[in-house]
């Protein structure tokens, strides 16, 4: 190879790139995490209704995708739900996060095997209610029996 020419980059990972992108995005649009979790939980809600709106076309593949993104997303909330102690969580908090997801995973490999319309509902809801919550900002009062429940530990 000439001397000018440079070595090829190897291939990136479109997952990585991605994930690098919406993390610069968010970074650049807002600095609350919740919001950014929210937005996460909605953006997973249009892909899903978007399937529903076209349920007598969409292909298998589609619906792969829609349950994969959330899928995905629920993952990152149960890695974050049970990878500490430190972030101040209530285990109460810890265990629900972890049971819902295990739901939302429970209910995914459903839709998977036997796909009707009616099955994303739940999958819907969830997702919209707890985005609500993410979106609602917490009281003063509540933060400060957040943080005093977090220093009793």
């Amino acid at each position: 190879m000439p001397s000018d020419q440079k070595p090829p980059l190897p291939p990136t990972n479109p997952h990585a790139s991605a994930a690098g992108a919406y993390a610069q995005h968010a970074r650049t649009t807002t600095t609350d995490p919740r919001e950014i979790e929210a937005r996460a939980l909605l953006k997973a809600v249009q892909k899903l209704q978007d399937i529903q709106n076209r349920w007598d076309s969409y292909t298998l593949e589609e619906l792969d995708d829609a349950l994969r993104h959330n899928r995905q997303i629920w993952l990152m909330f149960v890695d974050n739900a049970t990878a500490g102690e430190e972030d101040g969580r209530p285990d109460s908090l810890r265990a629900n996060i972890a049971n819902l997801g295990a739901y939302v995973f429970k209910r995914t490999l459903d839709i998977l095997a036997d796909p009707k319309k009616e099955k994303l509902d739940v999958l819907i809801d969830i997702n919209r209610e707890i985005a609500a919550g993410l979106m609602t900002k917490p009281t003063p009062e509540s933060e400060a029996t957040a943080e005093k429940k977090a220093g009793e530990k």
